[in-house]
């Protein structure tokens, strides 16, 4: 029977589990994939807590972790057009990718290039494609000052090359060992701790045009104090006070659209994935940790039929 990686109830690690599930069946609008690799991201761990979208229905345990992933369409449910069997492809999927096989909703699934491998592919529709739509909502013209907070990470990797590309000054706030990642995208890297004010301010004395936060609590209040406008204020991190800030959050579009522009950005050399560690899916539990613990460097994916 395939595998898949599962939480089988809300709490710690002590909850996960590889298993054999049934393969699923695509129902309308729907497409089953044969997954070949899934990223990883902090919000796996933190649905296995609890965690939910405004909205979002509690998971039926046990559930799979993973919410994005690439591989090749096996079969196709009704009212899908578009793809065939064989396709290559990535997304999000339904309910969780870190499975050998998995459904996707074809709201939200694109034709993988071929010049992107399914590892570098199953990077790119949470933490880059968040990072796309934070730089498309902030609007920033070339030339323009903009702070990344938690740059180190996934989204804020993508976003310091996003932002680079359109021709945006990117200043980077991230741990000293990230020093060398930061400055490789094409921004100015500034040490994350409680100084990371005065450090920006030594960088940019007059301040930044926009924030994108990806830390939340103190660092994003912190932030705030650098902008005059603060509707170029937007969070990933700390929805629960950038209004009271006179920011907002980062407002997700979730499309298969943009899944291909972003796509198109790693294939014309502006957005490289960053993929820094991979697992098998034997060890998808030392995947999670490397992210849950907070010490990933870039994007970490199981692989799973490479």
């Amino acid at each position: 029977m395939p595998k898949a990686y599962v939480f089988t109830r809300y709490g710690g690690p002590e909850t996960e589990a590889l298993v054999d599930q049934d393969r699923p069946a695509p129902g309308p609008g729907q497409l089953l994939v044969a997954v070949r690799a899934a990223g990883v991201n902090p919000v796996d761990w933190k649905q296995r807590v609890g965690y939910q979208r405004p909205g979002q229905q509690r998971r039926e345990l046990p559930a799979v972790f993973g919410n994005e992933a690439s591989g090749v369409v096996e079969e196709i449910g009704d009212g899908v057009t578009g793809f065939a069997v064989g396709d290559e492809v990535f997304g999000n999927p339904v309910a969780g990718g870190y499975a050998e096989y998995a459904l996707f909703p074809v709201t939200v699934i694109a034709h993988k290039p071929a010049d992107i491998s399914f590892t570098d592919a199953a990077a790119l529709p949470v933490a880059a494609a968040t990072a796309y739509d934070g730089i498309r909502q902030l609007d920033l013209p070339a030339g323009a000052t903009l702070l990344v907070t938690g740059a180190g990470g996934g989204v804020g990797v993508a976003a310091a090359q996003i932002a680079h590309a359109d021709g945006v000054r990117v200043i980077g706030v991230a741990g000293g060992g990230k020093k060398d990642l930061v400055e490789s995208l094409g921004a100015v890297h500034v040490p994350s701790g409680p100084d990371f004010v005065e450090g920006v301010r030594a960088v940019a004395p007059g301040g930044v045009d926009a924030v994108y936060d990806l830390v939340g609590g103190e660092v994003l209040e912190a932030a705030a104090e650098l902008l005059t406008d603060r509707t170029k204020l937007i969070t990933a991190g700390g929805k629960d006070i950038v209004a009271r800030l006179g920011g907002s959050p980062v407002v997700r579009a979730r499309t298969a659209a943009v899944l291909d522009e972003v796509a198109k950005l790693v294939v014309d050399g502006s957005l490289r994935p960053l993929v820094t560690r991979t697992f098998p899916l034997e060890r998808a539990a030392e995947a999670l940790r490397t992210v849950e613990d907070g010490h990933a460097r870039g994007k970490i994916v199981i692989e799973v039929g490479i």
